[in-house]
């Protein structure tokens, strides 16, 4: 072979060579790109941001709202504060949990996997003991102002007041008011499948807690609120969503079962209880076509996002929070329910009475009538 001819070889493999190189970084690019844009898009299940740096969360009092909030919270640390707030309830120095929460929030740098007792209970002596108040023991925390906002986002409409109907005393009870998801006396499995990927339309992170079940079991408001949205979402299926009084808080039932998925009375503007059967499990969804169950696995998607500002509610900026550690936390109180042969419908057999349910309803009134 004649030497010219051979350099031309060698040249055109390397050419070759630098050509497949370059098309591989652009390919790998392009799907980086293309991937951003889907994760992007406007749907129900928004990828939110799971990890950022503290440092460029916003200052609340500086008239800006929080962005994004990675709950880390453990159930066992939940609980143990919320013992410590009903126990000191009605004492001199009433406890609030979720500020307790935060600030082993920002102790832990919102981490909660290393939570220990000894940590809450040291911080609960100081307080209780007078030697410190919340605001002195907080004043070096530079993010404590970050979580308890962050964390009354997600619990605020959990525990307070509230009476049952027929009591002998008629007095007001203080305690946990927020409800498991699936009704009391229906088994249910579940893990924490937060972040895990969805391929269905395009591919994505799962936004919620899936809790396994039997078609048909009871599907209950958490908090009280009202429906926001309701009916057929071609990911969700047929869904609720049910919005709190306070506006922080949008949850969202979903895959509810075919053919009659809601409670009868239920529209969109209606007032719910916590503790009221709003739906039933199922398995709609991933299609267009309306009352298709097209999900392989009968369960209730549940999810919680948390909106600090109406720019959140829908599109890119949505912020939702793993569910799995708060619904092992509402667990301890699942509402009872009992079905009406006539109907087929379940309903809760223990009424409350909640107050925020009174005063929405009351401001309802008075801005008609002005």
């Amino acid at each position: 072979m004649k030497p010219t001819v051979y350099k031309f070889i060698v040249s055109l493999e390397l050419l070759s060579l630098l050509g497949i190189l370059a098309l591989t970084i652009f390919r790998s690019y392009a799907e980086r790109s293309i991937q951003k844009i889907l994760n992007d898009s406007s749907t129900k299940y928004p990828v939110s941001s799971l990890t950022a740096d503290l440092s460029d969360q916003p200052d609340s009092a500086a008239g800006d709202f929080i962005k994004w909030v990675d709950f880390k919270v453990t159930s066992e640390a939940m609980n143990d504060a919320y013992q410590y707030d009903l126990a000191s309830h009605d004492t001199d120095v009433p406890l609030d949990w979720v500020s307790l929460l935060a600030v082993l929030g920002a102790k832990y740098g919102g981490e909660f996997k290393n939570y220990k007792k000894s940590d809450l209970d040291s911080i609960v002596d100081k307080l209780s003991n007078k030697q410190l108040t919340f605001e002195k023991l907080t004043s070096d925390m530079k993010y404590y102002n970050y979580y308890n906002e962050a964390y009354h986002a997600v619990l605020g409409g959990l525990v307070g007041e509230y009476q049952i109907p027929g009591a002998a005393s008629g007095e007001m009870e203080y305690g946990l008011k927020g409800f498991s998801p699936i009704a009391k006396g229906f088994p249910y499995t579940d893990y924490d499948d937060f972040g895990s990927s969805r391929s269905f339309g395009y591919r994505r992170q799962h936004l919620g807690h899936d809790m396994m079940g039997q078609i048909g079991t009871p599907i209950i408001a958490v908090e009280s609120g009202y429906v926001e949205c309701l009916g057929w979402n071609r990911y969700g299926g047929w869904r609720i969503g049910i919005r709190s009084f306070d506006k922080k808080r949008y949850y969202y039932y979903a895959h509810l079962r075919q053919n009659f998925p809601y409670s009868k009375s239920l529209k969109e503007g209606s007032t719910v209880t916590a503790g009221d059967v709003i739906g039933y499990m199922g398995h709609t969804g991933y299609s267009d076509k309306e009352n298709t169950n097209n999900i392989d696995i009968i369960h209730l998607h549940f999810g919680l996002q948390l909106i600090f500002d109406e720019s959140q509610k829908d599109g890119t900026n949505e912020i939702w929070i793993s569910c799995y550690e708060l619904t092992r936390f509402l667990s301890q109180n699942r509402s009872e329910t009992v079905k009406d042969a006539s109907t087929k419908e379940w309903r809760r057999l223990q009424e409350i009475i909640d107050p925020a349910v009174k005063n929405y309803e009351s401001s309802l009134k008075d801005a008609k009538q002005t």
